[in-house]
């Protein structure tokens, strides 16, 4: 137990969700994927109608960690980079910008390290996954935000490089376009989004299960 204290929140489900002693029982699949399609990232700033959710950036760096593997990659990574950032979702459903993150105190680490925890260990994966597959997820994820500050939060590629010290190049077609139709780069309504997620969780913990 973290701490003496309590943070409630009550999901959609009903269930009551400690953020300070999380767990893996306390939450329902339909939780999670509300929470990622209800939290923005970039801090809900877009060119966009609706702001980018954490649930349409979470599909889209499992597609873009796809791509780079064209041997495939097995359910349980997958299944890991799908919920990368679960814990920001769950509870709290605030994606700090990375340059905010250093400022948030030990307290909020801790916090958010036990939540990812809970998620992991609810679907069948390591608690702290290993470090290569954190490597893989990572160099997915920084590609993904490449491409979304410049096509949906609407910084420049000079700016990607010399503000958000991002290196690597934005990417140009959008692969969730690819597998959902609609148009290139536009953020999905939260329902939408909610909807797609959810529906990709379950598959590949069908998968993961089946492993």
């Amino acid at each position: 137990m973290m701490t003496e204290a309590r943070a409630w929140v009550l999901l959609r489900s009903k269930r009551r969700f400690d953020l300070l002693n999380p767990t893996p029982f306390d939450w329902e699949l339909a939780d999670l994927a509300e929470g990622e399609a209800r939290t923005f990232r970039w801090g809900g700033s877009s060119a966009w109608e609706w702001p980018l959710s954490v649930a349409q950036h979470s599909l889209l760096t499992l597609e873009i960690h796809r791509a780079a593997a064209p041997t495939g990659l097995s359910p349980a990574l997958e299944l890991a980079n799908l919920v990368h950032d679960g814990a920001e979702a769950l509870g709290v459903r605030w994606d700090p910008i990375t340059p905010v993150k250093p400022f948030l105190g030990d307290g909020f680490h801790k916090m958010d390290r036990a939540i990812q925890r809970a998620i992991h260990i609810r679907l069948g994966l390591p608690a702290d996954i290993p470090v290569d597959w954190k490597k893989a997820i990572k160099h997915a994820d920084r590609r993904a935000a490449a491409a979304e500050a410049l096509h949906i939060a609407g910084w420049s590629r000079e700016e990607i490089r010399s503000t958000l010290k991002i290196r690597l190049a934005p990417l140009a077609e959008d692969p969730l376009q690819r597998r959902y139709g609609g148009t290139a780069w536009e953020p999905w309504p939260m329902r939408v989004a909610e909807e797609r997620f959810l529906a990709e969780l379950e598959r590949l913990l069908h998968r993961h299960s089946l492993g």
